[in-house]
């Protein structure tokens, strides 16, 4: 199959080809048609499989048809008219992604006008955008709703909505959010929303927005990665930690990693100690203010650094192909998000490693990773760094101690990577911190500014 196949506007079939794309995924090949016709959808596909372009270039088609049909709009200066188009995305960074892949597909679409309006950036900029036609709004939903609140953002002339990632932005406390978003558009509006599942609340917020909708499931979470080897070691303690990660950074192979902490305060921490030992390395997490964060992205992409730590969110939306290794320094505290972690390597036909290193304590969340993707993550050493300890195996008798099931459901906080730490993070030290000071070890020396200073 080939892009001129899916019956899409000859602007956009010469920017594919502008771009060396000449056939579409196989969510793709199936999303686009169907988008085109005007259906609502359910994607579900794994990260990497190019849900962005399935999403973009229906919407792209539909500006297109709309300027094709002589329809003309007289616009009051002054006024804000609001955009044809509405994306929302749960993060800054997937914002950028997809509004230069919209740059990108839309190259030959003239006058194509397209603004973001997202969360740790001066207001404005985005209040002159927004002033103006627009044809595509991509937004995170809280700063979209400031602007609501302050009749800025005009949502009376949306003809499609997209909600991507929409698991991510229920994982993040959005869920009001996007209703009330949802009530000021108009009703017969398209809804396209990709997730990574549509169980539990993202398939009821799917049933309360969509009429009819098709789904589509491409490259589900239980599929082989197979441009992915995923490896465990298991770790006695922080040293023995430590002294894996740091063999693995040094090997030959490593083009560019990323390491993945639990906490913001765990990703500046290891940061720092990696930048003592020599690596080009900087931190991303949602506590940084915006500017640094693309400061940040923008060495990673120039490949003036060469290992990123990374929270969760603050990494959503990091498309990289160079990126050949993730390494979870710590593990995730949602199953599917091991998934869209180790989503990040294996891109465009490359080869990727990701390496998962463990406590013992961990081992719960092992388990639940491995039904969630129906696959076992192969058990691997280090010669000269096995552990001493046994590895850990499940307890068939054990007995749960009372509310364990009740705090094994209870969601993550929606809000630890809204620019807050967490609150457990907040009372406590990091794990890494104070595991160090206790084994009598040095505590953390401050911030170096040799390695990092080049992004920072």
């Amino acid at each position: 199959m080939s892009f001129q196949t899916l019956g899409l506007h000859a602007a956009l079939l010469r920017a594919l080809a502008d771009a060396g794309y000449a056939a579409p995924t196989p969510v793709q090949a199936q999303a686009v048609p169907a988008a085109i016709a005007g259906a609502d959808l359910m994607v579900a596909s794994a990260t990497g499989s190019g849900k962005t372009a399935a999403f973009v270039l229906p919407a792209l088609q539909r500006l297109l048809a709309e300027r094709a049909s002589g329809r003309r709009e007289r616009f009051e200066r002054g006024v804000p008219q609001g955009p044809r188009v509405l994306v929302l995305v749960p993060t800054r960074e997937l914002a950028l992604q997809v509004a230069k892949a919209a740059a990108g597909y839309g190259r030959h679409v003239q006058g194509l006008r397209v603004a973001t309006v997202v969360g740790g950036v001066p207001y404005g900029a985005q209040l002159k955008a927004l002033r103006g036609p627009l044809d595509l709004l991509i937004a995170t939903p809280g700063r979209l709703m400031d602007h609501m609140a302050s009749g800025k953002a005009v949502l009376a002339r949306v003809q499609m909505l997209v909600l991507d990632e929409a698991d991510r932005m229920l994982d993040m406390g959005f869920i009001d959010d996007i209703h009330h978003i949802a009530q000021a558009l108009p009703a017969s509006r398209q809804t396209l929303m990709t997730s990574a599942t549509f169980a539990g609340p993202v398939g009821r917020l799917a049933a309360a927005l969509m009429r009819e909708p098709q789904r589509i499931e491409v490259d589900s979470h239980t599929d082989t990665h197979a441009d992915i080897e995923q490896r465990l070691h298991w770790v006695d303690d922080l040293a023995h930690k430590n002294a894996l990660l740091d063999h693995i950074l040094t090997e030959r192979s490593v083009e560019q990693a990323v390491v993945f902490t639990s906490t913001q305060r765990d990703a500046d921490w290891l940061a720092d100690r990696l930048a003592e030992l020599g690596h080009a390395v900087a931190a991303l997490h949602g506590g940084m203010p915006q500017g640094r964060r693309n400061r940040v992205l923008e060495g990673l992409r120039r490949r003036q650094l060469r290992v990123l730590v990374a929270t969760d969110v603050a990494a959503r939306g990091i498309d990289v192909p160079s990126i050949s290794h993730v390494v979870n320094y710590g593990l995730p505290m949602k199953a599917e998000d091991y998934v869209h972690r180790i989503g990040r390597t294996g891109r465009a036909g490359r080869a990727g490693l990701a390496v998962t290193l463990a406590e013992r304590r961990d081992f719960g969340m092992i388990q639940r990773i491995q039904r969630f993707t129906t696959q076992r993550i192969p058990a691997a050493t280090i010669a000269g760094l096995e552990p001493k300890r046994a590895e850990p195996r499940p307890q068939p008798h054990a007995q749960k101690r009372p509310g364990a099931a009740r705090a094994e459901r209870a969601p993550a906080n929606p809000r630890a990577e809204r620019g807050a730490f967490h609150p457990r993070a907040e009372l406590a030290p990091p794990s890494a911190r104070s595991a160090r000071v206790r084994s009598g070890g040095p505590a953390p020396g401050p911030r170096s500014t040799s390695a990092r200073a080049a992004v920072s």
